[in-house]
């Protein structure tokens, strides 16, 4: 099995369209096309994690974080970045990360989150916009069908629950082909008025490239007449942070020592108390503060998440209970996700959970 092979299955899991734009998800360095030895899955590419792949036959490292986040200048070992970057290079140890599009997937960073505090009828806190978009294009009633279902195929379509969705229409088109047109109806030179039907579908932004190459591969006009829209909805099944509930309320202090252990957190940092009991709660591994406002509106009694400063600690204005678990403490559970999910899909290579802790914050 290759490299690219095994990032087919990361992008199954977490497809990099999903990732926000400040983001550098991917492959990192090292080359798609060698054959996998072996996959070390961890939440931070550091040299000493480079170091435990090559100890352990991998030279594939699947991370969380991205340990190349910026761009760099120089390469001369005189940083932590730069370090693990030599070492992998010269070690031919691809370095992969998966960050905010795992952080974006229903099923990813805050779902993993949320089923570790046992919260149910979770939902998105803060749905990803300007990623939907919409395709309409006009086509014969024989073409119709098999128009729509290839489009279908490449994913346009496909809203929350339901697959296969469209509008379609009946109407009139018109046309005149010049000289050295080939109509598919009618003659070059001639007014044609011809039965058409309207296909409109709505598709994710990162399929746009396959659906218009099975739009073109499809369509039995010369020139296919089409429009491509960009829409302000917001997708509700990708986004950053959950809300959900418990099964019981809980008391501000009880709920904050059921968080504290479930998520082993060394400390918490709160706001003030606001006196009514924890139901409703919302989440966001790493850093959320400009979430604060998002789980005010959706009626959470509690916000966790991490990397609160002082000041943003006065806008829970005792609309709720603001926690700061910790970064490392909030995605605790996310390298071992991820090492289940390829561990279940591939067989031939061995995918191995790193046993080093990478959390920079250390507590007295």
């Amino acid at each position: 099995m290759k490299i690219k092979d095994i990032i087919a299955v990361l992008e199954q899991m977490a497809p990099l369209g999903y990732a926000e734009d400040f983001d550098n998800v991917g492959l990192l360095t090292g080359n798609a096309n060698a054959q996998a030895t072996g996959v070390l899955v961890c939440h931070d590419a550091l040299e000493a994690v480079v170091d435990e792949a090559i100890a352990t036959g991998c030279n594939m490292v699947v991370c969380f974080h991205p340990i190349l986040f910026s761009g760099l200048k120089k390469i001369t070992g005189k940083n932590y970045v730069e370090r693990a970057v030599i070492k992998a290079i010269k070690k031919d140890v691809a370095l992969y990360a998966v960050h905010t599009a795992l952080d974006n997937h229903s099923n990813g960073v805050n779902k993993i989150f949320c089923d570790a505090l046992g919260l149910t009828n979770t939902k998105i806190l803060v749905p990803k916009e300007g990623f939907i978009k919409k395709l309409v294009t006009f086509t014969t009633p024989d073409n119709h069908l098999p128009l729509r279902n290839a489009l279908f195929n490449a994913g346009a379509g496909s809203i929350g629950n339901y697959n296969n969705c469209s509008f379609n229409s009946h109407g009139i088109g018109t046309y005149s082909g010049n000289e050295f047109s080939n109509p598919t109806i009618g003659e070059r030179g001639e007014f044609t008025e011809t039965a058409e039907i309207k296909i409109e579908v709505t598709f994710e932004k990162p399929l746009e490239g396959k659906i218009l190459k099975a739009l073109f591969n499809n369509h039995i006009y010369e020139e296919v007449a089409y429009e491509v829209y960009s829409l302000q909805n917001q997708h509700q099944n990708i986004g950053l942070g959950m809300v959900g509930e418990l099964a019981e309320p809980m008391a501000e202090v009880d709920f904050l020592h059921f968080v504290k252990d479930k998520m082993d957190a060394q400390g918490i940092r709160h706001s003030a108390y606001t006196g009514k009991p924890i139901k409703k709660v919302a989440v966001l591994g790493g850093s959320g503060s400009f979430a604060i406002k998002n789980a005010i509106a959706a009626g959470a009694d509690a916000f966790l998440t991490a990397d609160l400063k002082y000041h943003q600690f006065y806008e829970a204005e005792d609309k709720l209970l603001l926690a700061d678990i910790g970064h490392f403490e909030s995605e605790r559970y996310t390298q071992n996700y991820m090492a289940g999910f390829l561990s279940d899909r591939i067989n031939d290579v061995n995918i191995v959970l790193s046993q080093i802790d990478t959390n920079p914050v250390k507590y007295l």
